[in-house]
């Protein structure tokens, strides 16, 4: 189910007059509630990938249970292990077996030897590395004794499936979500207003800002051959919203509906086109995985605390597993250590936690001002190349994006696909980041003005934007279900 459906439209007031009002009495049946409501929206998109949610979760509820009561550390291990092979088996085989028979089978033609392997039509269950990476969390903390373990299956499984989160994060800990899921909750009117709030902030950012911008990013990069530098740029820049857009729109969106339901999730996005170095950018952007990745896969590797070479390992180690977490591609994998390049330079500069405050240009010092500005700029024209990697279908197709990008200087008049004024996207784009940076400071809640006016303007406007950028025809689904 899409959170810019009617269907979710139908279903979320459905859900939340239940939950507050016919079952809040009972803190397990409201829970029930959460779970149901949730396996009926992942159900919404196909009913059978139920299964795997459901067998993961009875998985980890069990070997927690036994990793808390078993005091040998062998067996501990193994426990461990299991829910590591078990999740991680179910993630490999759905989301790149096809990948390595293909590549297996590549490698041997280039050697000049020709073999069959047959390769199976496999469809990716939404949302898989999302709650995948969740559920391992939950074991890993309950191994290091970081966290007890629930004997309460029906909390567990809303913690595993809450829908607003599900498909496509924030990627949450348990020790944030679990505690939420076991206590009783109360309406809270503060905290649904602002729920709303984000989720009309966020419905903007998908619909107005990623859906408009589709349909030229798709044109632009299916017939890059045949256009110039500047159109060529353009169509990076416009993936580079489209995407912010588009995965920060659902975070915001996902975060709201969770206030909704008394439940605070993890801040996903913090303005990160604002960033002034890639270490900077990495702290902002899909924050969730990040620091998943920082706390259970760089510290257990020993991070940054013993030598720079181990540093610098355990850097691309981190960079190309996130690469490949995002898809069976070469081309995930190239972004990945694209951007572990990009991050060396502060890490052996020791500068890669240098910028902690807001990027903000109100300083008497005008020096200070250029070198933000100067910085911000050049990270994301960075980041942007990195994006080309990303959005094109093979590292061939990325590699003669860009050369046309540094060769072909040739002006063209770009024609939208459906006919619209190319100008008003950039004057959009424009508005977007003029206000980003006026609410740099608070991304949980993007439109509390204290002037009530200022409040009931901004919600005509966004509701308006809405009306006049949407389009039927474009493809509404969020771009990271697909990873």
């Amino acid at each position: 189910m899409l959170f810019n459906s009617i269907d979710f439209v139908i279903f979320l007031p459905i859900v939340f007059i239940l939950y507050w009002f016919v079952l809040n009495k009972n803190l397990r049946v409201q829970n029930f509630l959460l779970v149901v409501a949730s396996y009926v929206f992942y159900g919404w998109w196909d009913w059978r990938f139920l299964s795997l949610i459901i067998f993961s979760t009875i998985v980890d509820y069990t070997l927690g249970i036994l990793l808390e009561k078993e005091e040998n550390e062998k067996k501990r291990k193994l426990y461990l292990w299991t829910s590591i092979g078990i999740n991680l088996g179910f993630l490999g085989f759905f989301k790149y077996y096809n990948f390595f028979v293909d590549s297996f089978v590549e490698a041997f033609t280039f050697f000049g030897q020709e073999i069959k392997v047959e390769t199976l039509y496999i469809i990716l269950p939404v949302g898989i590395s999302f709650y995948t990476f969740q559920t391992l969390s939950y074991t890993i903390d309950v191994y290091k004794r970081n966290l007890e373990p629930t004997r309460k299956i029906v909390a567990f499984a809303a913690f595993v499936s809450f829908f607003p989160q599900l498909v496509a994060g924030p990627i949450e800990r348990a020790s944030n979500l679990l505690p939420q899921i076991l206590q009783k909750r109360k309406l809270n009117y503060c905290q649904s207003k602002d729920g709303l709030r984000l989720i009309l902030w966020g419905l903007f950012k998908k619909v107005v800002i990623a859906d408009s911008l589709s349909p030229i990013v798709n044109d632009i990069f299916a017939n890059y051959e045949t256009h110039s530098s500047p159109v060529l740029i353009m169509g990076a820049v416009f993936f580079a919203f489209q995407i912010y857009g588009d995965f920060s729109g659902y975070s915001d969106i996902a975060i709201g509906t969770a206030k909704l339901f008394g439940i605070e999730l993890m801040s996903n996005f913090k303005f990160p086109y604002l960033s002034r170095n890639i270490g900077e950018f990495w702290r902002r952007w899909h924050i969730s995985l990040s620091t998943w990745f920082r706390d259970y896969l760089y510290i257990p590797l020993g991070g940054s605390k013993q030598s720079k070479a181990i540093g610098i390992r355990n850097i691309f180690i981190i960079f190309l597993v996130s690469g490949f977490w995002h898809g069976a591609n070469w081309t995930f994998i190239f972004w990945g250590l694209f951007h572990a390049l990009l991050f060396l330079p502060s890490f052996l500069l020791g500068t890669n936690r240098k910028y902690k405050n807001d990027a903000s240009l109100s300083s008497f010092n005008i020096l200070k001002v250029f070198s933000n500005v100067y910085n911000t700029l050049l990270t994301f024209i960075l980041v942007t190349i990195g994006w080309v990697f990303f959005r094109s279908n093979t590292l061939t197709d990325s590699f003669a994006y860009l050369k046309i990008i540094f060769t072909d200087f040739s002006v063209e008049n770009y024609i939208h696909p459906n006919g619209y004024r190319i100008i008003d996207y950039f004057l959009l784009l424009l508005f977007f980041l003029v206000y980003e940076y006026i609410i740099r400071n608070n991304e949980r809640n993007p439109i509390a003005f204290k002037n009530r006016y200022l409040r009931l303007a901004m919600y005509i406007l966004l509701v308006f934007l809405m009306l006049l950028f949407y389009d039927d025809g474009v493809d509404r689904s969020f771009i990271y279900f697909q990873f």
